[in-house]
């Protein structure tokens, strides 16, 4: 055949440049393909039936087939698609196709940005994505997993990134070792005392704390808490802000707010009285008492229970098959259900915040943190 195309309309040397590069764009068409299987999100319909025309039309030339009938919707779909594109030669086609998986791939090279700054890591705080999977894992063993200031700030930049980051479909909120988080470290408030004094550091806080509920109240993808063990505190009144929460079976909640002369936060005085029932979530929130992983999942705040020694495996089927599922879908069934209580949330955390600020200014609070830290010496 070669030695045909040399005695026809192009020279031998001609002849031989065109193989190559006749090899050179199915080497590159064969590699877009294999690009395009390489992807984490849906590119959508759209997209799927422009790739589906351009290989239809790459491989086997201009449409050459009946319109289907009837209702057959997806078939016509398709048919339109690699009709469409008329006499566009088979090189033609490849070209396009791989430019515009090209694009497609493009469009996911910023995936890796999820921190709060590239590169910028939080003491006490790691956060990774793998499979479409955000982990904010808080790593502060031998301290509970308390939170710090930057640990708040660090998380919400997390999920706000997140949430605008087209390769996370799910973010998940853990601890590491025996403890989920004993809640706010209290030294937040004793150390590094700014400038203008407690007045600055009481506005400073609230403003981190409203941050912190807001991202987690606006995050638009499934949030899934994965309490390993007892939790106190604000990592018990957030789950209400969590789409799914899992425990282990060894897991505790307590929420120690008036003993330190503070108040409820994480949206807890609206979701509490309405997860438990206002006798149950008084219990809790005015006398302090400390429920176990089946009362908590009794009462509706807790999704469902593994033993401790399951517990990483059984959480990470389910956010497996999360991650697998349509994004888009996702999104916006989380946007249907939450949508008549969004508003209400971001409202009644900052009034909580604006609140606890006033607590934190208060002899009361004061007295009562000092009292605890001087215990705990």
């Amino acid at each position: 055949m070669l030695s045909a195309v040399s005695r026809g309309l192009f020279s031998r040397s001609a002849g031989l440049g065109s193989v190559r590069c006749f090899s050179d764009l199915s080497s590159r068409f064969e590699a877009a393909q294999a690009k395009l299987n390489t992807l984490t999100e849906d590119p959508g319909n759209a997209a799927k039936l422009k790739i589906y025309g351009l290989f239809k039309q790459a491989n086997q030339g201009p449409c050459n087939i009946p319109k289907p009938g009837g209702f057959n919707f997806v078939a016509k779909a398709k048919y339109d698609a690699w009709k469409g594109l008329g006499d566009m030669t088979q090189d033609q086609a490849k070209e396009e196709y791989i430019a515009y998986v090209a694009e497609l791939a493009g469009a996911e090279e910023p995936a890796p940005a999820v921190a709060p700054e590239a590169g910028a890591a939080t003491e006490g705080l790691d956060v990774s994505q793998e499979n479409g999977v955000l982990t904010i894992r808080l790593n502060r063993p031998k301290k509970f997993n308390a939170l710090t200031w930057p640990m708040y700030t660090a998380i919400g930049d997390a999920l706000n990134a997140a949430a605008e980051n087209p390769s996370v479909k799910v973010a998940v909120l853990t601890g590491t070792g025996k403890w989920y988080s004993s809640g706010n470290d209290l030294s937040n408030f004793t150390k590094n005392m700014p400038p203008g004094g407690p007045q600055e550091m009481a506005s400073n806080a609230q403003k981190v704390l409203n941050d912190f509920c807001d991202a987690m109240i606006k995050f638009p993808k499934p949030l899934v808490a994965a309490v390993n063990g007892p939790a106190i505190g604000i990592p018990v009144t957030t789950l209400g802000l969590c789409d799914l929460v899992y425990c282990t079976d060894n897991a505790t909640f307590k929420t120690p707010f008036v003993s330190l002369g503070q108040s409820p936060e994480g949206c807890s005085s609206f979701i509490f009285p309405r997860t438990f029932g206002f006798a149950k979530a008084n219990e809790m929130l005015l006398t302090e008492r400390q429920i176990t992983a089946q009362e908590a999942c009794d009462g509706g705040l807790v999704t469902r229970i593994f033993t401790e020694d399951r517990f990483r495996d059984e959480v990470d089927k389910v956010v497996k098959h999360m991650a697998s599922l349509p994004p888009q879908s996702m999104r916006i069934s989380k946007s249907l259900i939450r949508q008549e209580v969004t508003e209400k949330l971001l409202e009644v955390n900052k009034r909580e915040c604006e609140v606890l600020r006033e607590r934190w200014l208060s002899d009361e609070c004061m007295t009562a943190i000092m009292n605890f830290l001087n215990r705990k010496k």
